[in-house]
């Protein structure tokens, strides 16, 4: 089996480290790519590209996005026969929407929450121990604007089964909201974890058990 992990917006795929380290530790292969985030020329067909430029032959996917890679991960298994797709505090777009569009489609401005926006530790990784989280920042990367702005391509959603991993105490996505999106978008219940947005560098362990018993599950 493989993992195809697939990181946020602005960030690396070193962000899935030690959760590919517990999945390779239980025999599995793990794909965790740089999406080209950084090149303002780079639309969704080049992010999924990247993706499966890496995957090259690999076969019996499962494919796992993580936040704003979310819009990509359905490219990717349109493209590639994948056993589970899997968002863990993904964004979950529609045919034709624009990622700055979701916002507005999804009421994002209207959720209250009570936390400092300009503080990307109490922001996104205040759970992580603090020296993993300042390495995370140091690693992370400029974010381009345009791709924001280019409608998902794909027509349909992709004839894969999807999971959804909640994490309950996601400061940038709360549970409530993002609770109705996952209902709405993608009609099933989703699961949950004791986490904020950075799951994987949080409780890494738990999420990649997590992974595998949703793999059993499939």
């Amino acid at each position: 089996m493989t993992y195809v992990l697939i990181h946020g917006a602005g960030d690396v795929g070193w962000y899935w480290h030690l959760v590919s380290a517990a999945l390779r530790e239980q025999g599995h292969d793990v794909v965790a790519v740089d999406l080209p985030c950084e090149d303002e020329s780079a639309g969704w067909s080049d992010y999924a590209d990247a993706v499966c430029d890496a995957i090259g032959t690999r076969e019996n996917l499962i494919v796992v996005a993580q936040s704003f890679g979310g819009f990509t991960a359905p490219i990717v298994c349109s493209r590639k026969p994948a056993d589970l797709l899997v968002f863990v505090a993904g964004m979950i777009p529609r045919p034709g929407e624009s990622a700055n569009e979701y916002w507005k489609n999804t009421r994002f401005g209207e959720v209250e929450r009570n936390v400092d926006f300009s503080d990307p530790i109490a922001l996104f990784y205040q759970d992580v121990p603090r020296k993993l989280a300042e390495q995370a920042l140091a690693r992370s990367r400029r974010q381009a604007e345009r791709i924001a702005d280019e409608p998902w391509p794909l027509e349909a959603w992709p004839e894969v089964p999807v999971r959804f991993l909640l994490c309950l105490r996601d400061r940038l996505f709360p549970s409530a909201w993002l609770r109705g999106v996952v209902r709405d978008r993608l009609g099933i219940e989703p699961d949950e974890i004791d986490t904020g947005h950075c799951a994987a560098l949080a409780r890494p362990t738990e999420l990649a058990d997590r992974l595998e018993t949703f793999r059993r599950r499939r």
